[in-house]
């Protein structure tokens, strides 16, 4: 910073802008993933700290995320609910109907296949790959590891993480690194549009959706919390 004399407030304020760019262009400008005879793996998990580096992790944010195999297309949504009606609608945001789905048995999962999608369950309390159909979730299992792993150690607010998962997202998705800069002017370009007037009065009204506050217990594994 004091090479480039650059504040501190303004690099926050930068960085803050170039995450508002990112989830404009991935998350509220979705493209849905999947199709017949695609394979997507779907999972949640935990994005948090362990009290005192002991136990089970009892601060944090649930997220549920999906990525179709063979292309890193993917999607990270932060939620406060893991229940059926939360997770299914999200699904059905994301990934196209028809889509082959794998997932592991969390019950809000049962209903897929009667929601258009071709569903298989891996049970990871038996094995990690279903000897049956050969299934696994290994490719979910790396992209968490790979986002815990991307966001900063300190200062993570909830209002923030959906931006950093946005990030994330967007990295993920460029199969050339050196293109990332002009994949980002694309995506700013259709943000600020100056053709498109912004309506300040729309924007100023936005409100946060309804907070919901009952959440359904599931068993945590170390592998799914971030540290």
């Amino acid at each position: 910073m004091s090479e480039l004399e650059i504040s501190r407030h303004t690099i926050v304020d930068w960085s803050n802008f170039c995450r508002e760019v990112m989830y404009d262009g991935l998350v509220a400008h979705k493209v849905k993933i999947g199709g017949v005879g695609v394979e997507v793996e779907i999972d949640e998990s935990k994005f948090g700290k362990r009290k005192y580096h002991r136990g089970h992790a009892v601060e944090g944010q649930w997220v549920f995320g999906g990525v179709e195999r063979g292309t890193n297309k993917c999607f990270l949504v932060p939620v406060e609910k893991r229940d059926k009606t939360t997770l299914l609608n999200i699904i059905k945001e994301w990934i196209l109907p028809g889509t082959t789905i794998i997932s592991d048995c969390w019950k809000a999962y049962d209903c897929l296949n009667d929601e258009g999608y071709v569903h298989f369950k891996v049970n990871h309390s038996i094995n990690f790959k279903d000897p049956e159909t050969q299934q696994h979730t290994n490719t979910i299992e790396g992209l968490w590891r790979h986002a815990k792993f991307s966001l900063p150690q300190y200062h993570r607010k909830k209002d923030f993480i959906g931006g950093y998962l946005a990030k994330h997202m967007f990295l993920k998705q460029i199969k050339n690194k050196n293109d990332a800069l002009i994949e980002f002017f694309k995506l700013a370009g259709h943000l600020y549009n100056a053709n498109v007037p912004i309506n300040v009065e729309q924007n100023s009204s936005d409100t946060d959706d309804n907070e919901e506050t009952d959440e359904e217990t599931d068993e945590e594994t170390d592998d799914n919390i971030v540290y």
